[in-house]
């Protein structure tokens, strides 16, 4: 592709929403905001069209640099894990559904020949997925990362790490979203503005759009049927055995028995590794409390009314939670058993309100809401907006030194 114009410098917003990920969805659509720029490119690894769910049309980051390799350009990682998201890890969630567990069993035990597999797959041979390596673009490029996370980089694999140290002292400048991440890159000798993650302002920047989303198809149904009100909940595929099944359906049975609300799942993400559709309907055919509904639409905007709507937010996402915490509502974390809390524990350490619940296991669903739901909200509003306001003064900061 030609490009007369020597003077134009182009404005790449990069990150994984080339898949299906609720956050990941939400992070260029923020940006892109408070920008108020024309002509943004929107890369990910690979060309994906997600309009349908509310997300962008995404090109490849390879082709992106093949375009505009010659030529200074501006490129904003735009929030998220990124740190510890390795080319392996990004392969597979980035492949057809039906393609999934063939790809896994094949190569799971395999790394070399993994590696190999993620590299041709992806066009790129970096580890660090979705780290923009200083040599991809014109050495005057500038680069910024912007509220991203890596909560275990320091447990991962060595080579994973050292890249991504390496490419984070060569940007013009690093946000991190938790104080354990900029821990981290400060002992590694990087240092790291701490801002909230972006998600923080989808109510103020997106309050209108999703309120309107409210009022429309599956989402305006929902809200007809449970007019007293209904917890949100969503959960991981890993939560999927039968045992913890029946526990997360007997603690909303106990929920909705004592506040008599619903419930109401919804998926945070189809990608794989992601949500199944399947543990829902199990976990609701073992639920004795009516009424129960699963919400099917995957758009990012029906997402964001759902969870708006609610009276509560039980889940493993931790952007669920962070939507919840912009619209000032009552929120847990779930974890499975004998898992780290990791990022969602790292997140509400640094931003939340003392008296929030943090994370809780299966069998602590109905404690933890009950706490969540006892919490001021008074308290609640002043950090949503105290959020938004750092996250501003924060983004405004860091995009300074892309200029």
């Amino acid at each position: 592709m030609a490009h007369d114009d020597s003077t134009f410098v182009p404005t790449i917003l990069f990150g994984a929403f080339d898949r299906h990920n609720f956050g990941d969805l939400l992070f260029p659509h923020i940006t892109a905001a408070l920008l108020d720029e024309k002509n943004l490119i929107f890369a990910g690894l690979a060309e994906r069209d997600l309009s349908c769910y509310g997300g962008h049309r995404v090109r490849a980051l390879v082709r992106v640099a093949s375009d505009w390799g010659e030529c200074p350009a501006k490129i904003i990682h735009v929030g998220g894990e990124l740190l510890t998201c390795d080319i392996w890890q990004a392969a597979v969630m980035l492949l057809p559904p039906d393609k999934v567990q063939k790809t896994i069993a094949h190569l799971d035990n395999c790394p070399e020949e993994r590696l190999e597999w993620a590299r041709h797959q992806l066009g790129i041979s970096a580890q660090a997925a979705y780290s923009v390596p200083p040599g991809l673009f014109h050495r005057e490029s500038r680069i910024i990362y912007n509220a991203v996370g890596g909560v275990e980089l320091g447990v991962g694999d060595a080579a994973l790490r050292a890249e991504v140290l390496a490419n984070l002292k060569t940007a013009n400048a690093v946000s991190v979203r938790d104080k354990q991440t900029q821990a981290q890159l400060d002992a590694a000798g990087i240092a790291a503005r701490l801002i909230p993650d972006p998600a923080v302002m989808v109510a103020e920047l997106f309050g209108g759009k999703i309120r309107q989303h409210a009022c429309e198809g599956e989402i305006a149904r929902i809200l007809t049927a449970f007019p007293q009100g209904y917890v949100a909940v969503q959960f991981s595929a890993d939560f999927g055995d039968d045992a913890t099944l029946m526990e997360i359906a007997a603690q909303l049975d106990q929920v909705s028995v004592s506040t008599g609300y619903g419930v109401v799942f919804f998926r945070a993400g189809a990608a794989p590794w992601h949500d199944d559709l399947f543990c829902y309907q199990r976990v609701a055919a073992h639920m004795h409390v009516r009424p129960v509904r699963i919400l099917t639409s995957l758009n990012l905007w029906d997402i964001c009314a759902l969870i708006a709507r609610s009276r509560v937010y039980c889940g493993s996402s931790l952007h669920g939670r962070i939507v919840a915490m912009a619209f000032s509502l009552p929120r847990i974390s779930l974890i499975h058993p004998g898992n780290r809390p990791a990022k969602q524990a790292a997140y509400a350490a640094t931003w939340e309100d003392a008296d929030m619940p943090v994370t809780v296991e299966v069998h602590e669903i109905a404690l933890g809401i009950r706490d969540a739901l006892s919490t001021d909200r008074g308290r609640r509003l002043k950090i949503a907006g105290e959020l938004t306001e750092h996250y501003r003064r924060g983004f405004k900061a860091i995009y300074a030194e892309l200029k």
